[in-house]
């Protein structure tokens, strides 16, 4: 059964030595108060330790790195705290010329934006400096999927007759059956699972819960490596409240997972360009070509926003085409054929206006 919510610690230190003062009590509110992963704090932390190095001038100037006396923390932090419009602008352009993606530096801008409204809410600052910087605009990507038949050979790749083949067979089935995040797997703990009901408790970003759903090919899948890892002596000296564990009895990594992943990948012939996260996006697009609403998937994938689960629904179109087509009466008449299947055969002809007589 599924056991009360614990606290837990983080592990790993999100905060290395050479933070300033006012960047590491943003880490600390982002993890105290904003229950950020560490993952997203330590990327957090990245873009700010860049940002300080423009500022005090190790990079992107023309006179970085001749020698000059280094800033220390506090004058970097008054540069934060004097910093103007135009700064921003200047690292933008250092960005720019640096050849980072669109995408890239609209997440460093967005780190930057939180980083001041924190400052702007302890009184700190006044006025946002990236009030008026426009974020760059994104090149609309959609997610790759995989279809039935693809996730059938990868989900068939594993060989459960052993440990470590049944783990990852169990840990393939909950990813596409559930949609949960790679970060979300590797914390499920035993307690979270409910293999009576087939619900798990997942703990997602913000260290909000939510309860999803798994089908009977995961529920399976699970029991038969519960069943090899109960029998496994290593486990029985050492053990763990974490659902998926390595070689050595502890907790699986995201690394470990993308690892397996490619292994099978080649076993069943399959891009090797696919992610992990390419499971999440495949369970929301099957779900909606098999007539789930959008509401419900926001709920299984825990989107907070509405927004964010839509670009599945691109992914959909040919399905509802496909759907229309077999379905609707008029959708290909006999007797008038459809536009887009007439172009196709006949040539346009060009027209002429008639001239004024």
């Amino acid at each position: 059964m599924i056991a009360p919510t614990e606290t837990r610690v983080p592990t790993s230190s999100a905060h290395p030595k050479n933070f300033t003062p006012l960047v590491r009590q943003f880490l600390d509110y982002l993890k105290l108060e904003k229950h950020f992963s560490d993952y997203t704090i330590k990327s957090y932390g990245a873009d700010l330790i860049q940002f300080c190095q423009f500022l005090s001038g190790e990079i992107g100037h023309a006179n970085a790195g001749n020698g000059a006396t280094p800033l220390t923390n506090e004058q970097v932090d008054d540069k934060q705290l004097k910093c103007e419009p135009l700064t921003i602008r200047e690292f933008l352009a250092y960005l720019y010329a640096q050849n980072y993606t669109k995408s890239t530096t609209a997440r460093k801008l967005a780190t930057l934006r939180s980083f001041f409204k924190f400052l702007i809410r302890r009184g700190q600052i006044s006025v946002n400096p990236l009030s008026t910087i426009r974020t760059p605009k994104q090149e609309k990507r959609l997610p790759k999927c995989l279809d039935l038949e693809q996730v059938q050979k990868l989900l068939d790749a594993p060989d459960d007759t052993e440990l470590l083949g049944a783990r990852d067979k169990a840990m393939l089935e909950v990813l596409y059956s559930s949609g949960i995040r790679v970060s979300e797997l590797v914390e499920l703990e035993i307690s979270d699972l409910d293999l009576q009901e087939g619900i798990l408790r997942v703990r997602g970003k913000g260290r909000k819960d939510r309860l999803t759903p798994i089908g009977s090919q995961a529920i399976h899948a699970l029991q038969r490596y519960f069943e090899l890892r109960n029998a496994d002596g290593r486990n029985q000296s050492n053990p763990s409240v974490r659902v998926f564990l390595n070689k050595h009895g502890e907790s699986l990594s995201t690394r470990s997972v993308r690892r397996k992943l490619d292994k099978y990948l080649i076993e069943a012939g399959l891009d090797p360009g696919i992610s992990p996260h390419t499971l999440r996006h495949s369970f929301a697009t099957h779900l909606l070509n098999n007539g789930a609403d959008l509401r419900s998937v926001q709920e299984l994938l825990g989107h907070q926003s509405l927004s964010t689960t839509q670009i599945y629904t691109h992914l959909t179109t040919s399905r509802v085409k496909q759907v229309y087509d077999e379905a609707h009466p008029r959708a290909n008449s006999d007797t008038i054929q459809h536009p887009a299947h007439a172009a196709q055969q006949t040539p346009v002809k060009p027209y002429y206006p008639a001239k004024a007589g």
